[in-house]
């Protein structure tokens, strides 16, 4: 068949079982990824769900900038050395691992998710990956480690050639839907202005 060379072509990046450390390889090659967020927090004693959207960037060298722009505008800044949250213009709040190691060790692991380090989540978590077909996986991730385990039930992971979607049960019962679209690989390099956030402060 003439149209079996291309049809292997198409499908190649497909070809074999997706483990995480192939995973951790494609995010590896993705220097520089920008999302749009839609979040969906079902609080149980709540009637609705709270729910907020904006913009992310997560950078293979800098780390994550996390821009909700509603229901009102929240500017979260994190790299290796400290967390910066900036909450409709108020003065910034600076959170590192000496001032505040718990909620630092916390939103470290948030790179950990959107890079798949396999180090630094088989160090806190039990890992539960499955290839579902079509390039398409899911990795669920349950606590091993305190405080993570004294928060959360489990913290699910799923997509297919980017992070699609990440929920996050936690032991209150409550329940925080994450959901990622409009991925963007270009620029490959951080803009003048995202260079900037993760220089200030």
């Amino acid at each position: 068949m003439k149209y079996w060379p291309l049809l292997a072509l198409l499908l190649s990046p497909f070809v074999g079982a997706i483990t995480l450390d192939t995973l951790q390889q494609r995010f590896t090659e993705q220097p520089v990824v920008r999302a749009h967020f839609a979040q969906t927090r079902t609080i149980k004693d709540l009637p609705q769900p709270l729910r907020s959207q904006g913009e992310m960037l997560i950078a293979r060298d800098q780390g994550l900038l996390w821009d909700q722009k509603s229901p009102f505008p929240m500017a979260l800044m994190l790299d290796d050395s400290r967390m910066v949250q900036i909450i409709n213009g108020q003065p910034p709040q600076v959170i590192t691992a000496e001032n505040n190691p718990q909620m630092f060790q916390f939103n470290h692991l948030l790179r950990a998710l959107f890079q798949a380090d396999r180090a630094v989540l088989e160090q806190n978590f039990r890992i539960d990956f499955n290839d579902v077909g079509a390039g398409r996986w899911t990795l669920k991730l349950t606590p091993i480690t305190t405080p993570l385990d004294k928060i959360f039930t489990s913290i699910e992971l799923a997509g297919q050639q980017y992070l699609d979607s990440i929920r996050l049960n936690d032991k209150q019962g409550d329940l925080t839907d994450i959901a990622f679209s409009q991925h963007r690989l270009t620029p490959t390099t951080l803009t003048d202005d995202e260079r900037q956030r993760f220089a200030a402060h």
